[in-house]
């Protein structure tokens, strides 16, 4: 096999990986950039959309992730590329400025540290070698040793360490080769402690990712989990991937979860993380489960009832933040105003301010003045 039938296998293998960049301040357009396998569009820090070079070392695995594209005992080509040959097409890549920077992940063979240090030579070539200083996200894999994460995150920007599953019985629904506190809780742990040991080690810190829909798992458990990790191991981002069926594993006829499951999981972490509202806060049916008709912080409005509606010209930065259709930006500009001495009298002019009225209505009053009234 080529390298090229190699780089469309290993490329859309990769594709279920989520991750983000961190650092570039660079604006790329889609359509000046060739329409290659591994192109991944990561949208940046600054909201910038920026391609990387996405792609696994290797799809030979020995794990049985009832989920997983690789899964040990499904049949399909099995390809892996030397670290020369990947170290030469990520170089290809950049230098025709196709790509900002590599996400580099793999199946895992029996020898998990085996793999690792293959990861390990592209990224130490690439920074000893050829003098590149730009992005580089490693996935460690479950069970790697200590001193080969050490060695990963001298080199790398960005780790993670896929966790997949909010509990260890739902970790162990999908896998019977891989320990939940032992293969991946501890490696976090190990990740955390490193950081803060060494400031240049992975410098932009560690994600993981949580397979949504594939258990019985609820949202309350995923998120408090994710709460977790945020708190203990000082996780930057957690991604919710959406579970997809795929042919020819063990959970090829399990059902696919909600359409909007995943993006109500993001809403209501970044509430938590960015908004200040506490977890205690969220508001969970029967089965621990979010309403998937109306975003989580519309449900906590309708459930709080008695703090609205809010005078917009007499309510707090934090108060604004609640009111649903009122957001951090409009919520400083509001502030903004008010202390330069505007007042609000129209919804209009809230609108000015980046105001979603139709959705903010409801639960505010302008001069003393109801604007709408909440039907049940």
């Amino acid at each position: 096999m080529n390298y090229l039938e190699k780089l469309n296998v290993l490329t859309d293998s990769a594709k279920y990986d989520l991750c983000n960049y961190v650092t570039s301040s660079l604006k790329y357009n889609a359509e000046e950039v060739p329409a290659l396998p591994g192109i991944y569009y990561s949208t940046s820090s600054s909201g910038c959309c920026v391609p990387l070079f996405k792609v696994l070392m290797s799809n030979k695995c020995s794990n049985d992730c009832k989920y997983c594209i690789n899964h040990s005992n499904r049949k399909f080509k099995r390809v892996e590329f030397t670290p020369k040959e990947l170290t030469s097409i990520f170089l290809d890549y950049y230098n025709k400025k196709y790509v900002e920077g590599l996400f580099l992940s793999s199946g895992t063979s029996r020898e998990v540290d085996s793999t690792m240090e293959k990861m390990i030579e592209v990224s130490s070539a690439l920074r000893n070698n050829h003098d590149y200083n730009g992005y580089i996200h490693l996935k460690i894999l479950p069970g790697t040793s200590y001193e080969l994460i050490k060695r990963a995150m001298s080199l790398a920007d960005r780790v993670s360490v896929n966790i997949e599953a909010a509990t260890p019985g739902g970790f162990d629904e999908l896998t019977t080769t891989k320990n939940y506190k032992i293969d991946i809780i501890r490696r976090m742990k190990w990740i955390n402690r490193l950081t803060k040991k060494h400031e240049n080690y992975a410098p932009s810190g560690q994600t993981t990712q949580f397979i949504v829909g594939a258990t019985e798992e609820s949202d309350e458990e995923i998120l408090n989990r994710a709460n977790w990790l945020s708190d203990k191991f000082d996780i930057k981002r957690n991604y919710f991937s959406a579970f997809t069926p795929i042919e020819d594993t063990p959970l090829e006829n399990h059902g696919s979860p909600h359409p909007k499951r995943v993006s109500r999981l993001y809403q209501a972490e970044f509430l938590i993380k960015s908004y200040g509202f506490d977890f205690e806060e969220l508001i969970f049916d029967e089965n621990g489960n979010m309403a998937t008709e109306m975003d989580p912080k519309y449900s906590i409005a309708l459930f709080n009832r008695d703090m609205f509606p809010v005078e917009i010209n007499q309510a707090s930065y934090k108060e604004l933040l609640r009111v649903p259709g009122i957001g951090k930006i409009s919520a400083t500009r509001i502030i903004s105003a008010k202390n330069n001495g505007n007042h609000f009298e129209k919804l209009e002019e809230l609108k000015k301010m980046g105001v979603m009225v139709k959705r903010a209505e409801p639960f505010i009053k302008l001069k003393g003045t109801y604007q709408s009234i909440l039907s049940f």
